[in-house]
């Protein structure tokens, strides 16, 4: 079994991951959803590694909800690619607080950068916090450029929707928290492409998370395109939950 390297720097976490098939699709390409994935997991690892666990910032009633990330992709990872993946802290941006992420090949090549904005809540009350009043630990700054654009807000247009039917939430959808995990609705928006994109590789990806979806759930999914962007939008009983746009 190979040693996998990992390592915590005073202003990021570094970690080796290995691509298995379960996170790859029918080419074995990386799922979008399992680079989502690494983001949460991700800012948590390098949490954990200083102390600030799930629970114990809980306890502080300070904890992270993942808003937006912006993904761009360099050369898709492949199944059986060990990964090294970086991830900083960098700053904060009016009341988000943002993460980075690169994910590079064994030959050094860069693969996937990501840039994704958190909001800080009080887990008791759901009231959201300004970055200024985070505890826990000083904000630190991502040391060296990220080539992958800012997450920005989405927007689906409201002519020319194609319908793309309904998903409900099902069991295994749900993370620890009881609604959907953030990774998951990338698998979400590439089972309802239209079959001329899903087998491609998008170029950049961008995903905005507005509203949780639990169990029994369903969400009634839109799509939009135009030229070689498609939106994907998903609807619940309470408003839009999420929002994506694929470039390829």
């Amino acid at each position: 079994m190979q040693d996998f390297k990992q390592r915590l720097m005073p202003d990021g976490y570094f970690r080796q991951e290995e691509l298995n098939f379960g996170d790859c699709d029918c080419r074995k390409r990386a799922r979008v959803a399992a680079l989502l994935s690494r983001v949460g997991a991700f800012a948590g690892y390098d949490y954990d590694a200083r102390g600030l666990t799930h629970d114990k910032l809980r306890a502080m009633r300070e904890v992270f909800l993942v808003s937006r990330v912006a993904m761009r992709i360099h050369r898709c990872p492949m199944a059986g690619d060990v990964l090294d993946i970086t991830t900083w802290e960098n700053g904060a941006r009016g009341a988000h607080m943002q993460r980075v992420f690169e994910m590079a090949d064994q030959t050094g090549t860069l693969c996937v950068s990501i840039r994704s904005d958190w909001i800080l809540v009080d887990p008791e009350t759901w009231r959201i916090l300004r970055p200024a009043s985070f505890k826990a630990k000083p904000l630190t700054v991502c040391p060296k450029p990220i080539d992958c654009p800012e997450p920005v807000k989405i927007q689906l247009p409201r002519e020319g929707l194609e319908d793309l039917g309904q998903r409900p939430v099902r069991w295994s959808d749900l993370d620890g928290n009881g609604h959907i995990y953030s990774g998951k609705y990338g698998d979400i928006v590439w089972d309802c492409l239209p079959a001329e994109f899903q087998d491609r590789t998008p170029r950049e990806f961008f995903i905005q998370y507005s509203r949780e979806a639990t169990l029994g759930q369903t969400l009634r999914l839109t799509g939009h395109r135009d030229g070689d962007d498609y939106h994907v939008e998903g609807t619940g009983p309470d408003g839009v939950c999420f929002t994506a746009l694929c470039r390829f």
